[in-house]
């Protein structure tokens, strides 16, 4: 797809890659762009619609799903990152409410708009979805769960001409990880290479520099191509039933 034109729906927009993903989306000509934030938004670009949006809250995310009539492009970028020792289940829990059901409930209340434009979902997942820091645990078991759910759904809604797409991002300079000293690249750089992937028709992007050392390696790899298998495989089941 191309962002031009198109209405996009960004969470977690009011600061790091979601921020930059809504400039971006402007930049490209977007029409309109929703822009969902916990606390109160004020955007000085007409096109920006701020939505009361915390995903973890069923009535917020219905009452989101209301006020927007049409849409192309869901950004599902909303997360926590905390660090943790694995000792304690409600931190898992935190995690897991943001990281994945909250991803879940957004697609889940704005699919019905999707399938009518045969649009586009963007999950930004991480690279710990893959490897875990055990630095973070809980934060990696919660990406790694939503790049689960990412792929389960580029299965299920293939047939509805909805894309899904995972983005697999290595370090970014944003207030989530302001206390690790490694290099890590800028929301606007990361923000421009998501949305290139989504207009390339990437399934899984890798927007970063440490992130695209691995994507070569991914895309011809064992695990992408059990991926696919698998995903024939459901596709076959979901036609003869």
């Amino acid at each position: 797809m191309t962002i031009a034109d198109k209405t996009v729906l960004v969470t977690g927009a009011n600061r790091g890659i979601g921020q930059a993903l809504v400039a971006d989306a402007l930049r490209r000509g977007a029409r309109r762009v929703y822009a969902g934030t916990r606390q109160p938004l004020a955007h000085p670009d007409g096109r920006v619609t701020p939505l009361t949006l915390d995903v973890t809250n069923p009535a917020q995310i219905q009452a989101a799903a209301e006020q927007v009539d049409a849409l192309d492009l869901l950004i599902n970028n909303a997360g926590i990152w905390l660090y943790d020792d694995l000792s304690d289940r409600a931190m898992l829990e935190e995690h897991l409410a943001v990281n994945f059901y909250g991803t879940w409930g957004v697609t889940q209340a704005f699919l019905p708009l999707l399938t009518r434009s045969k649009g586009t979902i963007v999950n930004n997942v991480s690279l710990m979805a893959l490897a875990a820091l055990p630095l973070t645990p809980a934060y990696s078991a919660s990406k790694a769960a939503a790049f689960s759910l990412t792929q389960s759904l580029r299965a299920l809604l293939a047939g509805r001409g909805v894309r899904v797409h995972a983005v697999l991002t290595g370090p970014v300079d944003t207030d989530m990880t302001r206390s690790l000293d490694i290099p890590k690249a800028s929301p606007a750089s990361v923000a421009r290479a998501i949305l290139d992937g989504v207009e390339n028709g990437e399934e899984d992007i890798f927007p970063d520099p440490m992130s695209a050392l691995l994507a070569d390696g991914w895309r011809d790899g064992v695990a992408k191509a059990l991926e696919r298998q698998n995903a024939a495989l459901a596709q076959a089941q979901l036609v003869t039933a």
